[in-house]
């Protein structure tokens, strides 16, 4: 009897504007990359699922896109998956920084405010600002959400990690695990490729280019010693083409190793990587396409 009947399970669901580290956090409990992490807001586009197992819980997190004002199709898509999150969490995790003091869409402001689930206010980067502003920010939140949890973390440095990790843990319902014990995420590896090719090419292209691109891996076969990948990056013009290729196709032999090399990391094994560019005009804009790529449910 006993233990199994004690097992907790559920889903925490991570939200709150773009570039406030909800992808860091989703990493840090999780303790290993899933989500890709760079400066540029809009990082993150779909829902990923990191999965936490220990022997009597499992906490299935979700790390959704910022919350914006959609400008395009995508971005619908995008606030779709916020929606989706909100709506079955468990308990909900809204992150924000110092000084920060509102979310950019009010509509999801009212929301959260009327979701009976658990709340935490996470203000993370705390290692970047002074005490007295993370103090002001915590009474500001208590005063919003006097229900809610507040807790300065830092998930870069690992602040309040462990802490906040127990905390989820005693809030989450008595309930069978959702997936496998051994399953870390609900995303294929074909996924965490594409996320790989994406985010060296957040890092290494400015402007538009990385939010026009999209990558989409076709071959994915693995032996017992190596992975050989064949991706394609699409665009959505040729001049864009030209730009991911570079001069006599330096930077895009780039942009492949160091997607191999975190590959390598990932998987840990040896990666063999041939990448290709193609143009797909306005794929943001277009439905068919966004289905495609796993946007629209």
């Amino acid at each position: 009897m006993g233990k199994k009947n004690n097992h907790r399970s559920g889903f925490i669901s991570i939200i709150g504007n773009p570039n406030v580290g909800k992808s860091t956090i989703l990493n840090a409990l999780v303790g290993r990359e899933l989500s890709i992490i760079t400066e540029k807001a809009q990082t993150t586009r779909h829902r990923i699922l990191g999965i936490v197992n220990g022997e009597d819980f499992q906490m299935v997190l979700s790390d959704t896109p910022g919350v914006i004002k959609p400008a395009y199709e995508m971005q619908s898509s995008m606030m779709n998956f916020v929606k989706e999150a909100l709506i079955d969490a468990d308990i909900l995790v809204y992150v924000v920084t110092s000084l920060e003091t509102e979310l950019k869409d009010e509509k999801f402001f009212e929301r959260i405010k009327k979701n009976k689930a658990p709340l935490f206010i996470l203000i993370n980067k705390i290692d970047l600002s002074s005490q007295e502003l993370v103090e002001q920010t915590v009474t500001h939140w208590q005063s919003v959400f006097p229900k809610a949890k507040v807790c300065p973390i830092s998930a870069l440095t690992g602040f309040f990690i462990s802490e906040l990790l127990d905390l989820l843990i005693g809030l989450l319902p008595i309930s069978p695990p959702y997936f496998p014990k051994d399953q870390l995420t609900d995303k294929p590896e074909r996924f965490f490729v594409n996320e790989s090719i994406r985010e060296q090419i957040l890092k290494r292209y400015n402007k538009e280019i990385p939010y026009s691109v999209e990558v989409v891996t076709e071959d994915f076969f693995e032996d017992s010693k190596i992975i050989k990948i064949r991706s394609v990056i699409l665009v959505e013009r040729e001049t864009q083409k030209g730009i991911i290729i570079g001069h006599k196709g330096v930077a895009l032999k780039q942009v492949g190793i160091g997607a191999r090399k975190s590959l390598q990391d990932f998987f840990g094994k040896k990666i063999h990587l041939e990448l290709y560019v193609k143009v797909s005009k306005n794929w943001r804009s277009s439905v068919k396409q966004l289905k495609r790529f796993g946007y629209n449910n």
